[in-house]
């Protein structure tokens, strides 16, 4: 085998091992992002129309997924676990979002696991777009005066002591 394609296969090869540590590194890294959350409307699996603007006064959290999306998948559990420990918590609120993804897809996915958070549709994707979502799954922390706090591209553990914390200190302000 000549040299030079030697040193192509070995650069092309250097080149996918950086691009893959980049996105390893960023996966799940609470990444700060302020400024006033864009409103949006979603509407649930029953056609009930939901706005942002509704939830001032409470600590939101916001995922984008699919059920497609393998690191959605991976993610999950945690959002469940999230859930259930803050269920009945009037100043909390989880929102997930599909992102690309056919409503009957995301509840079919959301039924044969078990999950009971709620699940919404973006059919339209104006809540993507507004928010400048890059992929699935993503996530958006929002304190209760509707100011974005943080920006998590990529699964989380979410019932982790560190973003229990985090959510709990804007619970506390």
């Amino acid at each position: 085998m000549p040299r030079w394609i030697q040193i192509l296969i070995f650069v092309i090869v250097i080149g996918v091992l950086i691009f893959f540590a980049i996105g390893l590194r960023a996966r799940g890294e609470l990444q700060p992002s302020v400024g006033v959350a864009p409103d949006f409307k979603i509407t649930s699996f029953d056609g009930q129309a939901y706005q942002l603007s509704q939830l001032k006064g409470k600590v939101v959290v916001i995922n984008f997924w699919a059920s497609w999306c393998p690191p959605c998948r991976e993610e999950m559990p945690s959002i469940e676990s999230l859930f259930k420990e803050m269920y009945g918590n009037d100043k909390f609120q989880i929102i997930t979002i599909l992102y690309k993804d056919p409503y009957q897809d995301g509840t079919s996915y959301m039924k044969q696991n078990g999950y009971t958070f709620p699940v919404y549709s973006d059919s339209n994707g104006i809540a993507a777009k507004n928010f400048g979502v890059t992929g699935v799954p993503e996530t958006y922390v929002i304190d209760k005066n509707g100011i974005l706090k943080k920006r998590v591209l990529g699964p989380a553990e979410w019932n982790a002591p560190e973003a229990k914390n985090f959510l709990n200190s804007l619970l506390n302000e």
